[in-house]
């Protein structure tokens, strides 16, 4: 290793303390001093096969109690530890050996009921966590992506810091925690997310901790909270740390690579391995205690990476695994017999002495009063729904489009038979399809904000109430009010009801009333299920009950009477019943209700001109007449019951931390395992990657158009050198563009409608600049996650599906599994090739053997060059030393690899051959050679101490220290004289290409995508495998058109043959065309997943786009045909209609083509629109309009709408459906129904279909969905060939052309 410090404990680096010792202080109040003691700690996992897999593993083998016991997993074994009030502890151990399950445990946010706990852990002598103030800090940053960092801190400070403190003392608080964290340069940033890129990942990261500081807690849980962080933000950040413990605080942190300066700031530490400790206690004590185990350690070493390497298993060869898991069992056995010979209670004080410690009382009540939560909450989420104008829009614009189309489909409705039935479909419409549609998109935000929520429910800061409270208050002007309003305005003078005010206001309230139920249902279905999938599946499940018990669909007499009652349930039901009441037989003095244009005369007297009153409307729906003021008080009271049942079940349906499957062991088998060959730089084809004044700005368009759009600068102009054999490393504190500038040197940088990117200056390969098409064949690109795995595919599977997508054509199938089976090899993968690599619900591989997978599908291609997006982030130091292991051996191979990276190990600069330092803003401060970077800056007047990691001290003198005003000063002028020297010194010290390449030379390196013949097959099987093992995706495919159907049965089976079964037998066929919101649902649950890793393989030049569009559509059909057969069997067989062949066969196929073509519209919009959310609103739309026109909700529809129904499914369906299920049929009816003459009012279905207009060829219009169904599909596949291509029509047969030409 490198030399780092001397005896183990060290002070912080003199650099960085200008102003002696004194360290800005946090203006936060006292807290009470609390000691946490752990004692004889055990975690257990239950491995043992659950469902349909413990019922096979019961017929295939018997078990022995002894067997069973291998059934569980020990996690957590046997820890005993004090942390001290006043103290800085750290949980230190490689990937697997429990420190986050313990800090879990530790903070009482494990859950599951298959896990074992044994032990306890006493805070001041007493176990619940609740009786002290604590705040955790996770992994993840769960932060509303369109608040600035300032102001989430502040909200947070609302929340959070004790009702005492006035608001000057918070926002002094903040501004005192945006110093001490170094977020001074990004306090007025939003925080951004994958979409609207905003802060970076180390900066969300101290944003985190920030909000969890303002909680002032007694304990402070931080899981892994250097992840992402750079060296020297990560040590500031502990030295914050430190600063808050010294306090009276207890701090307890997991960490995965401190650098030797973070190692003098502890004060105790528990180092782990698998699970088990192997010390416990005084940082100072440590060392002695190793030393007298024979365990020295060496001078000038970091201690804290030497005890990681000691405590790890080291699995590079079978010698070495045998020593180290010796020598790991000698250590456990050693602290078990030292334990034994100490008293725990007698060396350390108990938590009952500690009354002299507890200088400061906090406030015991960890809430803010109701009305302050709601007040700061409401405030917060009016913000950030205002700045988040799609999703306003999606609502606004909803509501707009929806009245406008079905107020003109609509249009005025007449009094005539067809006009009045058209008037029910206009009032079904506006009590169930509008709060549908905002039913689903609430759903869908719910699913993104109770993340939030969740944190800060868990952490005593938010209140179910005042969550539920300020939402609506939040939306009520924005959203709430003008909704209802926008749409009953409209659609209520369009379709032409009356004109009274009275009437029009009834309708609003109604309305209103509806939505409001919608957002509140939404709410319950979200704290049933949390992941969009699950919730929209209960939505959709309730809606269907809703829309069929409301007496449109089905005649609610009709309603079979062992489901009658739900219709008592349903508040459509009610809805529907009071706007029908208002139109046919409120205000109005008229015994027989509303009178319509009756063609005889003779008014309500005659009998013929019954079926043009009201009441004879009211009566064949199945309403009392006297039905407005009730179902209002009703729909009411739904609003309150789903907001209280919402409420409970969020109160008291926890949503914890539960632990997944998991494998029987979390060694890494692949480090040390790799079979390299190192080539001469002669022997192979090499690549020297030159950057001259290249730099990087993005042209960003404002979404509100008042403001005008802004250039910023995320790249000064930067000259450096990549070159073959070595490490070239990218350096740089958070928000210094290390990534923006490896994403556009590997051409991933994608601009959008709103943003664009502009790249300035050149980028040669060889002393040439290729073209595109060529840089992706030369590059390959491993991001800083491994999101591009399929979790449900073993290691092998991965490979030799990216072996047959990626390698070229002339290769055979055993030639590439071969290929694939040496980079396994290679990789040091075999020992782990068939574990799944798993996901956040199934455990798979460690984190370091998904680091290598990731790069092995890289290099399966053999590229010049590698790139590399912190390939070490979130692991450990010992896998970390083991990935720079495997790049260097890959570099040996005469490849050009580019790394960023954030924190490294002291052993690891000598291996870096050429470093680019970038300051904050994009700036280089040096770019050259490793070995002469600091020669460098020693000639500035910058020496590098001998004990000090070089990696760390050039991040240190880069980086602007804003914790402090007066080192801020100082060390902002240093960053702008180091860059301003290398500025002029930069191109002395940079060299020309050693090798030029013409054009066409590099040309020839292009690499062909895989063609559709062979890459089909391959993404069909892979896909349909990955889909097998993962049955959450089954689910999604199936049980929303399965639950569907079998609740349609249940209503309307069976269906009989009396006057109200013609408004039951029109209402069965119109639930067919819910089936297109299935497959929305279905698509939305299933695509965006498929379509991201699609994305990043497309991006790779691996396949083609009809590969994955027609592997996707190859994959989705038998499901939909298996829907649509369950559908004919249900509903032809089951539910009572004509059981004939031809019917049976044109219900499946009827379903099977609605389905599809949902999925189509969920295809287009998906691909169109990233904001999901909106894409969902708009679909929605679509689908709702569709319906409406469909021919049964609506008789009259203008000729313009017409047309553009034309291109619906849904019209086509129904012409279809209703031909062929009411030909042939005789209806009869009550003496009351018969009109003058005695006859019926419908007599048989041909009368029906006639009324209806649906008497069309039925044949035809089977070839017309048909035709809508290969239309829509093609549709979606034009609109993501466009969306990949840029929409670069121009360019493709331009420009590109030419170039392609010139290869």
């Amino acid at each position: 290793m490198e030399k780092d410090i001397e005896a183990g404990v060290k002070p912080a680096a003199p650099w960085l303390h200008s102003d002696e010792a004194e360290a800005a202080g946090l203006s936060l109040r006292g807290v009470d001093a609390v000691d946490v003691v752990v004692q004889n700690l055990s975690l257990n996992i239950d491995l043992s096969p659950t469902g349909f897999s413990a019922f096979k593993a019961s017929l295939t083998r018997k078990t022995s109690p002894a067997q069973d016991r291998e059934h569980y997993k020990t996690i957590v074994n046997n820890v005993n530890a004090h942390m001290s009030c006043g103290s800085l502890t750290a949980i230190l151990g490689g990937s697997g050996s429990g420190k986050t399950s313990l800090l879990n445990s530790m903070s009482h946010r494990m859950s599951g009921g298959r896990l074992k706990t044994s032990g306890t852990v006493l805070y001041n002598g007493d176990p619940k966590l609740t009786s002290i103030r604590s705040a955790y800090v996770m992994q993840q940053d769960i932060l509303l992506p369109s608040l600035t960092v300032r102001e989430t801190l502040l909200y947070a400070a609302e929340l959070r810091l004790p009702p005492p403190t006035t608001s000057d003392e918070r926002r002094r608080v903040v501004e005192d925690v945006i110093l001490e964290l170094g977020l001074k340069e990004c306090a007025n940033t939003r925080i951004g997310n994958s979409i609207h890129k905003g802060c970076s990942g180390g900066e969300k990261r101290r944003t985190s901790l920030g909000v969890q500081m303002l909680a002032n807690p007694s304990v402070l849980f931080l899981d892994e909270v250097t992840t992402g962080l750079d060296a020297t933000s990560a040590f500031q950040l502990i030295r914050t740390l430190k600063m808050l413990a010294q306090k009276g605080r207890t701090i307890i942190v997991t960490i995965h690579q401190p650098r030797s300066e973070i190692w003098g700031l502890f004060d105790r530490l528990l180092l782990l391995t698998g699970g088990s400790p192997v010390y416990s206690g005084s940082v100072a004590d440590c060392i002695p205690y190793f030393e007298d185990l024979g365990y020295t350690l060496p001078p000038f070493v970091n201690p804290a990476e030497y005890l990681i390497d000691l405590a790890a298993v080291d699995t590079r060869s079978t010698e070495l695994e045998a020593s180290s898991s010796a020598r790991v069992e000698i250590l456990k056995q050693a602290w078990h017999v030292f334990l034994e010979g100490q008293a725990l209670q007698s060396e350390e004080k108990k938590p009952s002495d500690l009354s002299d410690l507890q200088t400061h009382t906090a406030p015991k009540n960890r809430h803010s009063a109701l009305s302050r939560q709601v007040r700061v909450l409401t405030a917060r989420t009016l913000k950030v729904t205002i700045r988040d104008p799609l999703g306003v829009a999606a609502s606004l614009v909803e509501a707009t489009v929806m009245g406008v189309v079905m107020g003109w489909i609509f249009l005025s409705l007449d009094g005539s038979l067809s006009g009045i039935r058209s008037k029910e479909g206009a009032l079904y419409s506006a009590a169930s399809l509008q709060s549908y549609l905002i039913l689903l998109f609430e759903v869908y935000r719910l699913t993104l904000d109770i993340d939030l929520f969740d944190r800060e429910h868990g952490e005593g800061v938010v209140g179910v109430p005042s969550f539920l409270i300020s939402r609506r208050l939040a939306r009520v002007f924005v959203e709430d009010i003008p909704v209802p309003l926008i749409f009953s305005v409209i659609f209520y003078y369009m379709a032409g009801f009356r004109p009274v005010a009275s009437q029009f206001l009834v309708f609003l309230a109604i309305t209103l009333l509806c939505h409001y139920i919608a957002v509140t249902f939404a709410t319950v279905c979200v704290a049933v299920s949390r992941n969009f999938a699950g919730a929209s599946l209960i939505a959709n499940m309730g809606y269907t009950i809703q829309s069929l018990g409301c007496g449109y669909f089905v005649q609610s007499n009709q309603i079979p009477v062992y489901v009658r009652w739900l219709k008592w349930t349903a508040y459509i039901f009610y809805a529907f019943g009071a706007l029908a009441a208002n139109e046919f037989v409120g205000h109005t003095t008229n015994p027989a209700g509303q009178f319509y244009d009756c063609p005889v005369d003779g008014g309500t007297a005659n009998p013929a001109c019954k079926q043009y009153t009201g009441q004879y409307v009211m009566e064949s729906l199945g309403f009392p007449s006297d039905w407005i003021t009730r179902p209002i008080i009703i729909l009411l009271a739904f609003v309150i019951a789903f907001y209280l049942g919402a409420g409970l079940l969020l109160q008291y349906y926890n949503v914890g931390m539960g632990i997944s499957r998991a494998r029987k062991t979390d060694l890494d088998y692949s480090a040390g395992k790799e079979k390299m060959t190192t080539r001469s730089l002669d022997e192979v084809r090499t690549m020297q990657l030159r950057l001259e004044n290249y730099s990087l700005d993005i042209h960003k368009r404002s979404s509100l158009w008042w403001k005008a759009a802004r250039d910023i600068s995320i790249l000064r102009p930067i000259t450096a050198n990549f070159e073959p054999g070595v490490l070239n490393v990218i350096m740089g504190p958070s928000g210094s563009g290390k990534t923006s500038l490896l994403n556009a040197m590997a051409g991933r940088l994608h601009s959008s409608v709103m943003a664009k990117y502009q790249t300035h200056g050149k980028m040669l390969f060889n002393g040439a600049s290729p073209s595109d098409s060529v840089v992706r064949s030369i590059c390959a690109y491993v991001c800083q996650d491994d999101d591009s795995l399929l979790p449900c595919l073993t290691v092998r599977e991965n490979l030799h599906f990216a072996a047959g997508l990626r390698l070229p054509t002339h290769l055979t199938k055993q030639e590439k599994f071969r290929r694939a089976e040496s980079i396994i090899l290679k990789m040091g993968l075999r020992d782990c090739a068939d574990n799944l690599v798993g996901s956040d619900l199934v455990k798979g591989i460690s984190g370091g053997e998904k680091r290598r997978v990731t790069i092995a599908i890289q290099i399966l291609t053999e590229p010049r060059v590698l790139m590399l997006d912190e390939p070490t982030s979130g692991l450990d130091a010992f896998t970390a030393c083991s990935i720079i292991d495997v790049l260097r051996g890959l570099a040996d191979e005469g490849r050009t690899l580019i790394l960023t990276i954030h924190q490294s190990r002291s052993d690891l600069f000598k291996h870096y051959g050429n470093v680019l330092l970038l300051a904050r803003g994009g700036s280089p401060a040096y770019a050259g050679k490793g070995s002469v970077m600091l020669p460098h800056f020693a000639s500035l007047g910058f020496t590098c101490p001998t004990t000090t990691n070089p990696a760390d001290f050039a991040l240190d003198l880069i980086t602007v220290d804003l914790q402090q005003s007066t080192r801020e000063a100082a060390s902002r002028e240093k960053v702008r004289s180091l860059v301003a020297d290398w500025d002029k010194s930069g191109a002395r010290l940079a060299r020309a290409t050693s090798h030029v390449d013409t054009p066409a030379e590099l040309g020839s390196l292009s690499r062909a995508m895989t063609p559709f013949r062979i890459a089909f097959p391959l993404l069909l099987r892979r896909s349909l495998l990955n889909f097998r093992r993962n049955p959450p995706s089954i689910v999604a495919r199936t049980t929303q058109g399965l639950s569907f159907a079998i609740i349609l049965t249940l209503f309307f089976a069976p269906v009989k043959s009396d006057y109200y079964s013609v408004q039951t037998r029109l209402g069965f066929i119109q639930e067919f065309a819910s089936l297109y919101f299935v497959g929305m649902l279905q698509n939305v649950a299933v695509y965006p997943d498929e379509k991201e890793v699609f994305y990043r393989e497309h991006d790779d030049n691996a396949y083609s786009i009809e590969a994955f569009f027609f592997q996707y559509t190859l994959a989705e059909i038998p499901f939909e045909a298996l829907t649509g057969l369950l559908w004919a069997v249900l509903t032809v067989l089951a539910a009572g209609l004509p059981r004939t062949v031809s019917l049976f066969f044109v219900v499946a196929f009827n379903s099977f083509a609605i389905i599809s073509c949902g999925e189509s519209v969920g295809i287009i919009f998906n691909t169109l629109v990233s904001h999901t959310g909106f894409a969902v609103s708009l679909t929605s739309t679509v689908m709702s309009l569709a319906m409406v026109m469909g021919g049964i909700m609506s008789l009259d529809i203008p000729s313009f709408l017409q047309a553009w129904n034309h291109l619906s499914p849904v019209k086509w369906s129904m012409g279809s459906l209703a031909p062929y299920s009411l030909r042939g049929v005789v209806f009869t009816c009550t003496d009351f129904q018969r009109l003058q003459g005695g006859e019926c009012p419908i007599n048989t279905g041909e009368d029906a279909l006639r009324l209806y207009r649906l008497d069309g060829d039925a044949r035809l219009n089977v070839m017309a969905l048909g035709l809508c169904v290969v239309g829509y599909r093609a549709l979606a596949y034009g609109i993501l060939k466009a969306k990949r291509t840029k929409w670069g029509w121009k360019r493709r047969f331009g420009k590109g052309k030419r170039e392609e030409e010139s290869k």
